[in-house]
This record gives structure tokens, C-alpha cells and sequence, in this order.
């Protein structure tokens, strides 16, 4: 077939893309070789519109072991000859067109990044955005991604141990779903994915290739529109089954010393994997694709190099080691095929019963090497004039503090997730240490390290829409106030950047907004961005979503006697509130879902002060001057206390005559202030070193036996509101149909 722009075109590559391409090659590609860089140059495998900006995040230092996205996934050293692995990525346009399937091999993709670097999966974490509760769509799509990431991580046999789940309308037509994982090896076994050794034998691994998946990362690479569900096939089919035993196989084979580097094919498959290992060892490969085993008959040379079929590795051996290789594959049943060999010219040549389909040089198709790089213009939204009209004067202050309290309980993105975290096995491995004593982060013990990891998944894209600069420093601020507040040091982040259509300068302007003042909290909590994912092109037909930068942050407990939970201990603690009180309602959950505020300026938030008050947390927990810990979020002060006497039924006793609005005082959401608990002695001596460090801190009350009491009144027990926070989900999916 004759090759024009037009066919760039269609696989969504722009007519100077097609130029560039005759020109580094010095000819008209064929239509194999423009699908090969259909795929790595869409902005999926690319970053051709972030990397500028990504590259200005802080990405060395502190515990760092590998250069931030050279690897599958971040490796920080943890002491003792360990390191912990992890990452966050996205599974958006797949879960929007088939929840089930999109949110399982979202997970299955993030797992085979952790143990691809030759970690074991301890644990794993989601972060979900979905369009109105009440909505059938939503409601559907929120079950099958439950379903979908409850089956892969509960058959795989990974726990999940924490996350987020948050409504919006603007995620109605393009939910967000976040996968993490976490894992832990001993560092002198790294595996790289990198491929080195002229005349080493390349393998593929792992399950058959269909044409599930094809053309996946060019999928997630557009706008999802009427016509999407046209494109059902790109969407991959996981096995998770298969995934354990291939998880089991990678490990034991690179005992055998066999394994020079090895990568799993995701995004793009393998034309991606090839690419990227060759082009990192600065070598080529010739590949036999007819050599590839298919579960279809006759699939095309294109077919082959862009299918994202599951579960499946590229392997580079060294030569003369191949029988040990085989010999563990073929013990756990898994296919393990020859298919080329490393070659020392840098090009890809992939051949079909003998006839070259494509040749390409792999550093042309990669990030980092050919692959276009963009700068965008941005402009500051439209909208951010009606954030800096809003008039807080306006807005009547509450007078019946109980009905608020009792409504926001029960607003589905302050309420128990209950519905949907009861569908996730938490317990498989044993490690999770969150279960039976909750924190504000997930305790996970790395077990044969002698330490514990705190992990956590934030980011309110309510704060980011009213301020992406501050909005995301909030989301790095309180992903460290959640590790900080369970008794462990941030060491490092990963992150997964959701927006709209980076050609929309107002989405443009969002998200250098949102990276750059990521990067300056990351900078400031010495907490390095190991790498991640973006995901751009998160559209409604009537515009973005909000934009989302998902923050996926590693903590470390050296001394798990350091381990500190949120709830109340001892009825008689001391309550204090560690922190200013702020007059601003400023986005949150109270203003925006029982005011109906749509356009409201981001919440208080001060970095310098953050940064010393979780200073002063870890100093008095380090001290053992505290009992419980539970930072302020969404809902203000009025939820963290509820949600504090929930896990032991106690409840509280507490008074204020607040100089600022009593709304802002009790719903409010200003940033940098946490409750605490603690004995009347320590109380005291509490009190006395905040003073000293020039931190605000307020008596709030007292822990009761279970009966709550606000300003005198009678509020009833604990136990009677837990029962709304925890049913609010459930009754609202119950009062429709079956959504199953």
C-alpha cells in the first residue's frame, strides 16, 4: 500500500510527525514501521507533551538507587541490603470503555513493573475518580472497576491495602483509575531493563500474543468520544492466574544468573520493549516474529509488534545459558520462546519467514532519543475569574452545626468506602498492619528487613482545579502528613498526572502549574519523584476532568514501635488540635456539595508551616508523647473526630467559641493541622513544647466511653453515627437497580 500522511494521520501521527519520520529513516516508511511509531511516539509511551516539565521535577538524591524513570518502576534504599520498589499508573481509557477488564489489567501492568526489576509484590493501592454517585453510568462503571481490581489483586495474590475513591461530575464519561503497586528485594538483585551483548538470545515469556490490546497506547493517546466504544478490542484481557506463575518464574529465573535485563511488555507491547531495552544498552535486535507464539492464526507483522496481550516479558539471556532459562519457565508451565538475538548496529529488524517487515533504529523511536518533544502554550483559565470572585461574605455562616455534620458524613467522598474496600482480599501475605489499627497511611511489614513501609495514595483535584500550583503542593504536603501522622519518614514519590487535552492551553496551563509546584514541595519534604505515568486527553464532551495529579508516596518505620494510629485509645485523653484555625471554607466538601459552590478558591496551605508542624509529629510520636494521630482533610475538624472514635466506639467530648466562622471552624478544610490524643500529664508537656517551637496548639476535650457531646450538646453515641458513615455508600447503590 502507498504510505501518505493521510495513513500517518489515521494512526495518529501529524503530518510533520510523518516528515520527521521519512526523515530520520531517508525514505517512506511502510505501514509496519509507521505503526511501530504510531505507537512509541503517541504521548503514552512518549511524554512528547510532559517530558520538558517532568524534567524539571526533582529526581536524584535521598535514597534514590536507580535514575528516576530509567527503570520499570523507582528502587529507594531502605537499608540493611533492601530496597523498596514502586510506582502509580493509569488504566483511564480502557476502564471508561470496559470497566472490568481496563481496572484488572491496570493492575496486572503495574505489578509486572515491580517484579520485572526482580522485587516481590507486598502490596498494592488504587486511586478512583468517578462522575455522580447517584448516576446508573457511575454506578456501573464503579462496580466493574471494584470488581476488576478486587479479582486480578485477589487471584494474584497481592493485598489492597489502601486508596482513594472520590465523585465528581466531571469524571462522568472518563473515570480515573490509579493502580500502585509496592515491593521489596535485596538490591544486589536488580534486574535492568536494558539489553547488552551482541549474539545474546532474546526471549519472550509468558502468555500467547492475541489482538487484545492492539494499538492500546495510541487508544490513550486521544480524547475518548461517542465513537470509542468502536475501539472495544484495544482494550487488553487479563489473567491473573497466569500472572502469578509468570511473577514466580521471573523471580526464580534471575537466581539462575542467567538474566542479562528483562521488561515487561505493556503499553505498545513489543515493539515498546524491544525499543526501549535496546536503545538504553545502545545495541539493536533482529527479530523473528513468525517465532512469537499467537493464540490467533495469521496475525500480521503489525499486529504482533502492537498487541498489549497480557502478561507477558521480554527476556534478554546470556548466550550459552539458555537451558536454565527454559528449564524454569517450562517448570511453571509458561511459554518461553527464542525469538531473536542482540545485535551491535542499534537497529531493530523484525523479520517474518525470513522477509524483513521493518527496520528501524531503536533510538529514534524512544523517549529520551527521537522522539519528538513538544512545548505547548498556556494561558490561565477562563474560570479562574469566578475562583477570585468568590466572596466568602456571601455565604451564610451554619447555625445547626449536628445537621451538617450529619449530612457531610455521609457525602460519598468524605463516607466509608466500605462497599468498595470489603471486595479487596487486605490480608493475603500476612504484612498488612492496618487492618485491625488504622492509620492515615497503610502499615505494610517488609518482612525479612526488620522495618516497615507507610504508603499512600492523595491528591483532592478540587484544590488543583481552584490552584494547580498549590493544589498540588497540598497532595505532596498531605501524602507526607499521612506517613508522617502513622509514625514514618517520606522517602520518595511516584506520581500519575490526569488531564485533559494538552493542546487545550487552559489544560496545558493546569498541568505546569500543578508539576511545578510538585516539584517544590517534593523538594522541600526531600522526597525525589522516582518516576510514574501521564495521562493526558481525560476529556468530557463538555471539557476536562479536573486535573489530577495523583501523588503515590513511600514512607519507611526503622522502629515499628514508632507505629502510630488514628483512633482514640482511652476514654479521658486529652483531645488537642495541632495548628491554625483558618476562616476560609475554601473547597471544601461542605461548600461545595451542601452550599453548592462550584468555583471556590483553593484551601489555606503554607508550605514552611506544613513542613514544620510534621517535623514536631514525628519529634513528639519519636517521644511516645501521643496516642493517636489523625490529620484534618476533607470535612474538616468535625470529621477527623468522628473518624478518630469510629474503629473502638469512643467518642468525645469538645467545646469552642471559635473567633472565626463556625462553619470554617468546624467544616473548613485550611491545610497543616492535625488532632492528636494523649494522656492529661503528657497534655501538659505537650503544650509546652508547641509553645516552644512557635506551633499553635488548642485543648479541644476529652475521649468518652462512647457518647458524644459538642458545645454542651448532646449528640448521641458514637456508634449511631459510624452507622451513617459506613451505610452512606451501600444505600445510595441500593436504592437503584442491581448494577451487577
Amino acid at each position: 500500500m502507498e504510505i501518505t500522511v493521510k495513513t500517518a494521520e489515521q494512526l495518529r501521527l501529524t503530518a510533520d510527525e510523518f516528515e520527521l519520520i521519512k526523515q530520520k529513516l531517508g525514505r517512506v516508511p511502510n505501514f509496519t514501521e509507521l505503526c511501530a511509531f504510531s505507537g512509541m511516539w503517541s504521548e503514552h509511551c512518549s511524554y512528547k507533551n510532559s517530558i520538558k516539565w517532568l524534567k524539571t521535577l526533582p529526581r536524584d538524591g535521598g535514597r534514590m538507587l536507580v535514575a528516576a524513570g530509567e527503570e520499570n518502576a523507582g528502587l529507594m534504599d531502605m537499608g540493611n541490603g533492601f530496597g523498596v520498589v514502586f510506582k502509580i499508573e493509569s488504566h483511564n481509557h480502557p476502564s471508561a470503555i470496559e470497566p472490568f477488564q481496563g481496572a484488572a489489567t491496570g493492575v496486572g501492568g503495574i505489578q509486572r513493573d515491580i517484579f520485572t526489576m526482580g522485587a516481590r509484590p507486598i502490596a498494592s493501592l488504587n486511586s478512583l475518580r468517578f462522575g455522580n454517585l447517584k448516576n446508573k453510568k457511575t454506578q456501573r462503571l464503579l462496580s466493574g472497576v471494584v470488581h476488576g481490581i478486587g479479582h486480578y489483586g485477589n487471584c494474584f495474590g497481592v493485598p489492597t491495602v489502601g486508596g482513594e475513591v472520590y465523585f465528581e461530575d466531571c469524571y462522568h464519561t472518563n473515570p480515573l483509575v490509579n493502580a500502585m503497586s509496592v515491593g521489596i528485594m535485596k538490591t544486589e538483585k536488580m534486574v535492568s531493563a536494558t539489553a547488552e551483548g551482541s549474539g545474546n538470545p532474546v526471549f519472550f515469556v509468558g502468555s500467547a500474543t492475541g489482538k487484545d490490546g492492539i494499538g492500546g497506547a495510541s487508544f490513550a493517546s486521544a480524547n475518548i468520544t461517542a465513537e470509542s466504544t468502536e475501539e472495544l478490542p484495544a482494550v487488553q484481557v487479563g489473567d491473573p492466574f497466569q500472572e502469578k506463575k509468570l511473577l514466580e518464574a521471573c523471580l526464580e529465573v534471575i537466581e539462575t544468573g542467567a538474566v542479562i535485563g528483562m521488561q515487561d511488555m505493556g503499553a505498545a507491547g513489543i515493539i515498546c520493549s524491544t525499543a526501549e531495552m535496546s536503545a538504553k544498552g545502545g545495541v539493536g535486535m533482529r527479530i523473528d516474529l513468525e517465532k512469537v507464539p499467537t493464540r490467533q492464526k495469521n496475525m500480521k507483522a503489525w499486529e504482533l509488534l502492537l498487541s498489549e496481550s497480557q502478561e507477558r516479558m521480554l527476556v534478554v539471556v546470556e548466550r550459552g545459558k539458555e537451558a536454565a532459562v527454559l528449564k524454569v519457565f517450562e517448570k511453571w508451565d509458561l511459554s518461553c520462546s527464542e525469538i531473536g538475538q542482540v545485535t551491535d548496529d542499534g537497529l531493530l529488524k523484525f523479520y517474518m519467514h525470513g522477509q524483513l517487515e521493518a527496520e528501524i533504529p531503536a533510538y529514534e523511536l524512544v523517549l529520551g532519543g527521537g522522539a519528538p518533544q513538544y512545548t505547548r502554550e498556556y494561558t490561565e483559565p477562563k474560570y479562574f475569574a469566578d475562583i477570585k470572585a468568590f466572596d466568602l461574605s456571601a455565604v451564610s455562616d451554619l447555625s445547626d452545626i449536628k445537621t451538617v455534620a450529619e449530612q457531610l458524613i455521609q457525602v460519598p467522598n468524605i463516607a466509608s468506602k466500605r462497599w468498595v474496600y470489603t471486595q479487596y482480599d487486605s490480608m493475603v501475605g500476612a504484612a498488612n498492619a492496618s487492618t485491625n489499627a488504622p492509620s492515615d497511611a497503610s502499615i505494610i511489614l517488609a518482612k525479612g528487613t526488620g522495618k516497615a513501609l507507610a504508603i499512600t495514595v492523595d491528591c483532592n483535584s478540587k484544590y488543583v482545579f481552584a490552584d494547580p500550583y498549590k493544589g498540588a503542593m497540598i497532595a505532596v504536603a498531605e501524602a507526607a502528613r499521612n506517613i508522617v501522622c502513622s509514625g514514618g519518614e517520606p522517602i520518595g514519590v511516584t506520581n500519575c498526572l490526569n488531564f485533559g487535552n494538552p493542546y487545550d492551553p487552559e489544560v496545558y496551563y493546569q498541568f505546569v502549574k500543578a508539576v511545578t509546584g510538585m516539584g517544590e514541595a517534593c523538594r522541600k519534604f526531600k522526597t525525589p519523584v522516582t518516576g510514574g505515568n501521564v495521562s493526558f486527553y481525560n476529556q468530557n464532551p463538555d471539557g476536562p476532568v479536573y486535573p489530577t495529579p495523583t501523588i503515590g508516596m513511600v514512607g519507611i518505620l526503622d522502629d515499628f514501635t514508632n507505629r502510630m494510629t488514628l483512633n482514640y485509645k482511652e476514654t479521658d485523653d486529652t483531645i488537642l488540635l495541632i495548628g491554625k484555625q483558618q476562616n476560609d471554607i475554601g473547597s471544601s466538601e461542605y461548600l461545595h456539595k451542601l452550599k453548592k459552590v462550584e468555583y471556590s478558591p483553593a484551601p489555606y496551605f503554607n508550605l514552611d508551616e506544613e513542613f514544620e508542624i510534621q517535623a514536631f509529629i514525628s519529634k513528639i510520636i519519636a517521644e511516645k508523647l501521643i496516642n493517636s494521630a489523625h490529620d484534618i482533610s476533607e470535612g474538616g475538624l468535625m470529621v477527623t473526630l468522628l473518624e478518630s472514635g469510629f474503629h473502638h466506639d469512643l467518642g468525645f467530648s469538645v467545646s469552642a467559641k471559635p473567633i472565626i466562622r463556625k462553619d470554617a471552624y468546624w467544616f473548613g478544610e485550611a491545610q497543616g493541622r492535625i488532632v492528636v490524643t494523649c494522656s492529661t500529664l503528657n497534655a501538659e508537656r505537650l503544650t509546652s513544647k508547641a509553645k516552644e517551637a512557635g506551633i499553635e496548639i488548642t485543648e479541644l476535650g476529652k475521649v468518652t466511653e462512647g457518647n458524644i457531646q459538642v458545645n454542651g450538646e448532646d449528640w448521641g453515641s458514637i456508634i449511631d453515627w459510624k452507622d451513617r458513615y459506613d451505610t452512606a455508600i451501600e444505600k445510595i447503590i441500593n436504592a437503584g437497580n442491581d448494577i451487577r
